[in-house]
C-alpha cells in the first residue's frame, strides 16, 4: 500500500475511475468526543470532509457521489442533536450552493423528505433547482432515507400496478424493481466507501451495492480529506470484479 500522502489523484488510472462512489459518512460524534467536546461539534466539522470528497471527485471524474446523510434511525438520536443537524442542514446549504455551482455540482436528494421540518425541505428545493443544470457531478444526499423504507415503497408501488391490471406479476424482474426506487436515475456504486473502521451497511442502498466494491477505513469522518479518497479508489483500481464469473473468463 503507498503511504496516504502519496495517494494522489496522478496516482489513479484514469480509464477505470468508478462511475459511482457512495460513502457512509461516519465518526462524527467519536471525533468530537476524543476532543471533549459535544456530537453536534463533529458535524459542523465534517462539512470540511463533503467538501473535500465533493472536490476530489469532480478532479477524478467521477460522475456520481452519494452520501448518507441522515437514516431513518437517526430520527431516533436526542432530540437536541436531531434538531442541531437541520439546523446546520440548512446553513450549509445556504454557504456551499455558490462552491456546487462553481464546481459544476448538480444536487440531488433521496429519502423520505415530507420528515424533514419545512424549512429543511425549503432549501433543499432551492438548491437542487439552483443547481439543476450542473453536469460535472450529480451530488446525492441520502436524507431521512433507509433502504428498507425505499425497497417496501416501491414494492407497494409495483403492487398497486399489478391490482390495477397495468403490470402482470411476470412482468416483474430486476430492472422493474430498479426503475421503482428512488436512486432510479443513476447507475449503481462501483464503490462504497465506510469511515470510522466500523464494518456494517446501516441499511444504506441495499439493493444497489450487491456487487459494489467496499473499502473501509478507520479514519473518522471530520479527518477524511481527498487523498483518503483517492487511496480508496487507487484500491479499487487494483481489485478484479468478476461479477459470479472468474478469472480466466475476464482474461479471454
Amino acid at each position: 500500500m503507498l503511504p496516504l500522502a502519496e495517494s494522489t489523484s496522478s496516482a489513479l488510472d484514469p480509464a477505470r475511475i468508478p462511475r459511482h462512489i457512495a460513502i457512509i459518512m461516519d465518526g462524527n460524534g467519536r471525533w468530537a468526543k476524543q476532543r471533549g467536546s459535544i456530537r453536534i461539534f463533529g458535524h459542523k466539522s465534517a462539512l470540511k470532509s463533503v467538501r473535500e470528497a465533493v472536490e476530489g471527485c469532480v478532479e477524478v471524474g467521477v460522475r456520481y457521489l452519494t452520501l448518507y446523510t441522515f437514516s431513518t434511525e437517526n430520527w431516533r438520536r436526542p432530540r437536541a442533536e436531531v434538531n442541531a443537524l437541520m439546523q446546520l442542514l440548512v446553513s450549509s446549504l445556504r454557504k456551499e450552493i455558490q462552491t456546487l455551482s462553481d464546481n459544476g455540482v448538480q444536487l440531488q436528494v433521496i429519502g423520505d423528505m415530507e420528515a424533514l421540518p419545512a424549512r429543511c425541505k425549503k432549501e433543499l428545493q432551492e438548491a437542487q433547482d439552483t443547481t439543476a443544470q450542473n453536469t460535472q457531478l450529480v451530488l446525492t444526499l441520502a436524507l431521512s432515507y433507509g433502504s428498507r423504507l425505499d425497497i417496501t415503497r416501491a414494492m407497494q408501488e409495483i403492487a398497486r400496478q399489478v391490482a390495477a391490471g397495468t403490470l402482470q406479476p411476470e412482468q416483474i424482474d430486476e430492472q422493474v424493481i430498479a426503475r421503482h426506487l428512488s436512486t432510479a436515475d443513476m447507475p449503481d456504486p462501483e464503490l462504497l466507501i465506510r469511515t470510522s473502521g466500523e464494518y456494517r451497511i446501516s441499511n444504506f442502498l441495499l439493493w444497489e451495492i450487491a456487487y459494489s466494491e467496499l473499502y473501509i477505513c478507520d479514519t473518522l469522518w471530520p479527518d477524511f480529506r481527498r487523498q483518503h479518497l483517492f487511496e480508496a479508489i487507487r484500491q479499487y483500481q487494483g481489485r478484479e470484479r468478476r461479477f459470479g464469473k472468474i478469472s480466466e473468463q475476464l482474461q479471454s
